[in-house]
């Protein structure tokens, strides 16, 4: 019977392999019956990997990403959330990594400051894949609990209006997907997973920034956001200029250069648009402003900016974002106001306070 289950699931990859090539694209059914296959553990590994090397050639379409997101979120753990937590606006930030440039864990600075003015957040996210400190790592390294149950995380996101949501306790079919994603990773294949991290987050948040590597990544994946149904959401891609080397791609909101941005909110449609960092009150900087470090170094790093001790270019990458994610969720009536608002909690101590209340559970 292993044998026949097997067979038949290998021959589902292998059929859709071939349709891959032949550049069609998949239906729900067929990506259901792939996640099947994908998610069985006697499939080879080998035959994974090359389906989901297939699919990255021919480029996944909106559709395919939103397909393969709603059966995967089918497939995890559920944090149990009250009604009243359930009914208010709950925001998530981060981005798809992936853009190997170093900085430090800017997301999950203005996750903190988030909370600290008042919004619900729940980070989902991982230890590190193509950083030396991932969101887990740094939390981890701030004294914030990573581990706790799905009630617990819960009951922390109602309480303390903050609770990280570890990926990995949330999806365990992902342990079966993990070693071809490896395989692909060193062939030096993306996969379809770069882009699906984000949107896997099992609380299901009505609001999003998602920070991409790739401006050309942005609308197809706001119109992923919101055909999972958020309520706002906003995907970003920056630019870094350097008089030294050729633009590169950022995946925040970029200080340093131009910004390409998706958006679309509940009370109006979706907009794609460019934004200038430039209206804003920054610093000089260079790239070399904004580099992180391991773990430990990242996590001094975001102590000095909510203590208000570092006041410099990093500072204004964490407003910068914050006024985003502040502005998407509705606290803020545009980024600008935003950036002052996150300032604001900073500079009050708020966004210190925060972080020491969170430390004690």
């Amino acid at each position: 019977m292993l044998i026949g289950a097997r067979a038949y699931a290998f021959g589902v990859l292998d059929n859709l392999i071939q349709q891959l090539g032949a550049l069609q694209s998949l239906s729900a059914a067929q990506i259901a019956g792939a996640v099947n296959a994908l998610t069985t553990e006697s499939v080879s590994i080998e035959s994974k990997a090359a389906f989901l090397a297939a699919l990255a050639k021919k480029g996944e379409a909106p559709e395919e990403i939103a397909a393969f997101a709603n059966e995967l979120r089918s497939r995890s753990i559920q944090p149990p959330l009250d009604a009243a937590t359930r009914s208010c606006e709950i925001l998530d930030v981060c981005g798809t990594g992936g853009d190997h440039l170093g900085t430090f864990n800017i997301s999950t600075t203005v996750a903190i400051v988030c909370a600290a003015a008042g919004v619900l957040v729940a980070k989902h996210g991982n230890r590190a894949i193509t950083s030396k400190a991932g969101s887990a790592d740094v939390l981890e390294a701030l004294g914030i609990r990573i581990d706790l149950s799905p009630a617990d995380a819960a009951a922390a996101l109602r309480d303390h209006g903050f609770a990280f949501f570890f990926a990995p306790n949330y999806h365990p079919a992902f342990k079966h997907i993990a070693p071809a994603r490896k395989l692909c990773a060193e062939r030096g294949e993306r996969t379809i997973f770069n882009s699906l991290g984000p949107l896997l987050n099992p609380v299901r948040p009505t609001a999003q920034l998602l920070g991409v590597s790739k401006p050309e990544l942005c609308e197809p994946l706001a119109r992923v956001l919101q055909s999972l149904g958020l309520r706002r959401g906003m995907v970003v891609s920056g630019i870094v200029q350097s008089p030294k080397s050729n633009a590169q791609s950022l995946d925040e909101l970029s200080t340093l250069g131009s910004n390409t941005v998706a958006e679309f909110y509940q009370e109006r449609g979706f907009t794609s648009s460019t934004l200038d960092p430039n209206q804003f009150p920054l610093q000089p900087a260079t790239l070399a402003d904004l580099v992180g470090g391991d773990r430990d170094t990242n996590a001094e790093i975001i102590r000095r900016i909510l203590r208000g001790e570092d006041r410099g270019p990093k500072r204004d990458a964490v407003l910068l974002n914050a006024g985003a994610a502040l502005f998407v969720t509705g606290s803020a009536r545009s980024i600008g106001a935003g950036w002052e608002l996150a300032a604001q909690v900073i500079d009050d101590g708020k966004a210190m306070a925060k972080l020491a209340q969170l430390q004690k559970h």
